[in-house]
């Protein structure tokens, strides 16, 4: 029988439900801190997962975040919610130098962390961190320019909506040099507002007419891409690969707009960082190794068996 990661944390959660009434500790408050800003909407599954989790194990889950992307201001909330002295913390690393002080703080008081989607299992390790759950993001954006290359692709922009998030350059990093290029002025900052990305976009393709591949690093540049493609009657002309799923990135991938999306699961990002802390604080045990979980690509292979799902689960 194969097992997948979903399949395997559903266990873990059971094992979890079965075990609560011997466990040393019960009712946990753990607090999730993530660097993006109210807007973005991508958090939404790593959300639901929380929720669910939360039903299933016993424990308590405060989500916070800077509400405008702010990373000083996530900084910030990493030491309150370290202040609070909670059984155990989730963060993400989307700035090494800017939130590592706060989170080694928080280890150092004795609170078990667990680092989850921005950052690498490297920086997850130098902080003290428990594990890190997420997708190498390098590899993720190389394997998409393999990929890319393959279908014909020859130049490309890579469109990036947060430009202070390291890791999404990293995405496009992967992305140029599995295209065979040097990562040089590829990247585009469009930020965050919607009609911006697709101005800019617009602009960006009319100058330069020979780019035949686009890499959008998330569903917030994304969207407004596919909107600039079908305006310049572009749509399905220029092969288009985005980072994470959408109902709007799922009806693109249908129509032929996007050729593919890379998929980091997000659920389990939320899921299996609560499950491991459950597990840690209530237990002792500790998972060994950090998990990938992602990329996987998806495709018109298989979209109608994902689609239903995104933006819940997917």
């Amino acid at each position: 029988m194969k097992l997948n990661l979903k399949t395997i944390a559903l266990a873990a959660a059971a094992a979890l439900t079965l075990g609560s009434a011997s466990a040393s500790a019960q009712d946990e408050h753990f607090v999730f801190i993530y660097h993006s800003p109210d807007s973005d909407s991508w958090w939404n599954v790593i959300k639901n997962a929380i929720t669910d989790t939360e039903t299933q194990i016993g424990v308590t889950v405060d989500i916070r975040n800077p509400p405008n992307g702010d990373l000083g201001d996530m900084a910030r909330i990493i030491e309150q919610s370290a202040a609070s002295n909670p059984d155990g913390i989730i963060v993400t690393i989307p700035d090494y130098d800017v939130v590592s002080g706060p989170i080694k703080d928080a280890i150092g008081k004795g609170i078990p962390v667990v680092t989850v989607n921005s950052g690498t299992a490297e920086q997850s390790a130098q902080l003290g961190a428990l594990m890190h759950i997420g997708q190498p993001e390098y590899d993720a954006g190389f394997a998409a320019g393999k990929r890319s290359a393959g279908e014909g692709a020859t130049r490309f922009v890579c469109v990036n909506h947060q430009i202070n998030n390291a890791p999404l350059t990293e995405r496009c990093r992967g992305f140029a040099e599995g295209m065979g290029q040097d990562f040089e002025d590829q990247m585009i900052d469009v930020g965050a507002d919607p009609a911006e990305v697709k101005s800019r976009v617009e602009a960006y393709l009319r100058v330069n007419q020979d780019i035949d591949a686009i890499l959008a690093v998330g569903p917030n540049a994304a969207e407004p891409t596919i909107l600039a493609l079908e305006e310049m009657g572009l749509a399905g002309e220029i092969n288009f690969g985005t980072f994470d799923n959408s109902e709007a990135i799922a009806g693109a991938i249908k129509s032929g707009t996007i050729n593919y999306a890379i998929d980091q699961q997000p659920f389990l990002q939320g899921q299996l960082s609560v499950i491991a802390l459950a597990d840690y604080v209530r237990y002792g045990v500790r998972i060994p190794h950090n998990v990938n979980s992602g990329p996987g690509f998806i495709t018109k292979d298989n979209i109608d068996q994902i689609a239903q799902f995104a933006g819940k689960y997917r």
